[in-house]
């Protein structure tokens, strides 16, 4: 198929990938690709995508990479057949482009009269559209040399480093030749339907759960703009399937959902509670959840950092490592108390953080989390890498309550919440007009994946003013997680007439 300029239509392997999971996706991109918009989640799986990729090289050295160049493929793929020629050994970026099929190939390696190709994934295990992928590349570079075996690197979250990198250990890779192969008699039907979709007028495809499977699409933004943002039925909880049937049925808003029509028990509420705009608050419940905390109370909140390439000793390929908490300590009398940690962004801070820990938290008295499993999680890791402490850490995780409970079961429930609790909906919806509660008042980190982001790349930075800018921005946020539990454990008391 020719352009108007009587080139041939270029379709990537990326876009065909889009094109399998929707029609809509590709045409989009094909014709209106201003209408993208890139999420902070799609550009760090970005990011991770380039540090594998780059570390994955080392499994085959000494290759020669072709340079990347979006407006010059053509000489991207002469130097490619100019390396084939040369019986170059390996290649990063191999490019193929036959009749508008564009592919670059992570690492093409030679064997014998043959080539394997690798393609490097982040991910840590094989997915179904890696198969895709695959194959669509062995269907065109198929055509201009012989392949021997196709293969998936991906991740092997298994791998604990110990000492320097382990290259092989790092990474597994998975043969798929024979899945590669059994794909290549559709593919061709496929891009000719693409082909003439492409040509056509946009592709009438409603939104449903393709949006997002098996990767997001750049474009929801503009297809789901009929959706409002809140009170729609995509906002109930516990359930996913019933927002699809509604939405199928034309119901968009919970207050379109005709009466009697049967939800789960936890939808049911959130419903009724948007449509009365009333507070459901069972004051028995709450009391007797009150009376599980214990004073002292140690107000906890941990922040952790991940890393796709493992920098430190008894660290997984992206294991949460904790590398900062905040505590609020509560006493009987009303005195509050902080107390915080941050580690040093160029060492592992686990086993400083674990120290300190057990110096800030009381002897005695309860530790609240907002979701205790999580921090429980972590002091359990926190134990393996750190034996000396490993008992008095365990210990810790008997004192645990979760302050999440009451709203998680709806003992109390307020309609702003739109059936979730977590701290980022609760707080806001009990203290509207407080700007010390106010995350959105805070610098640069004002949710958890900020701090998680930033603090992994933090040891990059040269910038000594601009570190210590981060680090005042990271102590805000995670203070104000525990100040958070704090007021909500005030809230709490008051609603029910308790004392403090």
């Amino acid at each position: 198929m020719q352009n108007a300029d009587n080139k041939p239509m270029i379709i990537s392997k990326s876009q065909y990938i889009r094109g399998l999971q929707c029609h809509k996706y590709l045409w989009l991109y094909k014709h209106n690709s201003e209408l993208k918009k890139f999420t902070k989640e799609s550009k760090d799986l970005f990011k991770k995508g380039y540090e594998v990729g780059d570390m994955a090289k080392k499994i085959f050295p000494k290759g020669i990479e072709i340079e990347f160049d979006k407006n010059n493929f053509d000489g991207m793929t002469q130097k490619t057949k100019e390396l084939i020629d040369a019986k170059t050994e390996v290649i990063y970026e191999a490019t193929f482009n036959n009749s508008g099929l564009l592919v670059m190939v992570d690492i093409l390696v030679r064997n014998g009269m043959k080539w394997d190709l690798y393609e490097v994934k982040a991910s840590t295990d094989v997915k179904k559209y890696h198969i895709d992928d695959v194959s669509f590349q062995w269907y065109v570079l198929s055509q201009t040399i012989d392949i021997n075996k196709a293969y998936v690197v991906h991740v092997n979250n298994k791998y604990i480093r110990s000492g320097e990198l382990q290259i092989d250990e790092l990474f597994c890779i998975v043969d798929v030749t024979d899945k590669v192969i059994q794909k290549q008699d559709s593919i061709t039907p496929k891009l000719l339907e693409m082909k003439s979709m492409i040509k056509g007028e946009v592709p009438g495809v409603d939104i449903g759960p393709h949006c997002s499977s098996p990767n997001n699409c750049e474009f929801i933004s503009h297809c789901w703009q009929h959706i409002p943002v809140k009170n729609s039925v995509f906002t109930l909880s516990y359930g996913k399937k019933k927002r699809w049937e509604l939405y199928r049925q034309g119901v968009i808003t919970l207050d379109d959902i005709p009466e009697g029509y049967k939800l789960g028990k936890r939808s049911a509420l959130q419903v009724k509670y948007h449509k009365s705009q009333e507070i459901k608050i069972d004051k028995p419940k709450i009391r007797n959840f009150l009376s599980t905390i214990k004073y002292p109370i140690n107000f906890f909140d941990f922040e952790t950092f991940q890393n796709t390439v493992p920098r430190f000793d008894n660290q997984k390929p992206y294991m949460q490592i904790p590398f900062q908490y905040s505590l609020h300590i509560l006493y009987e009398d009303g005195k509050l108390e902080h107390k915080e940690f941050l580690g040093d962004e160029n060492s592992d801070p686990r086993s400083v953080l674990g120290d300190q820990m057990l110096k800030d938290i009381t002897q005695n008295g309860s530790i609240v989390a907002f979701n205790k499993a999580f921090e429980m999680g972590q002091i359990k890791n926190l134990a393996l890498v750190c034996p000396d402490i490993s008992h008095k850490l365990l210990s810790l995780n008997d004192r645990f309550v979760d302050l999440a409970l009451p709203f998680e079961k709806k003992f109390y429930y307020h309609p702003k919440f739109n059936g979730k609790y977590s701290i980022k909906v609760v707080l806001p919806a009990l203290f509207p007009n407080d700007d010390e509660l106010d995350y959105k008042k805070l610098g640069s980190i004002q949710n958890g994946n900020d701090a998680m982001g930033i603090f992994a790349n933090l040891h990059l930075l040269n910038d000594k003013s601009k570190l210590d800018e981060i680090k005042q921005d990271l102590l805000a946020y995670c203070r104000l997680d525990t100040l958070a539990m704090v007021k909500i454990f005030e809230k709490l008391n008051k609603v029910v007439g308790g004392e403090l």
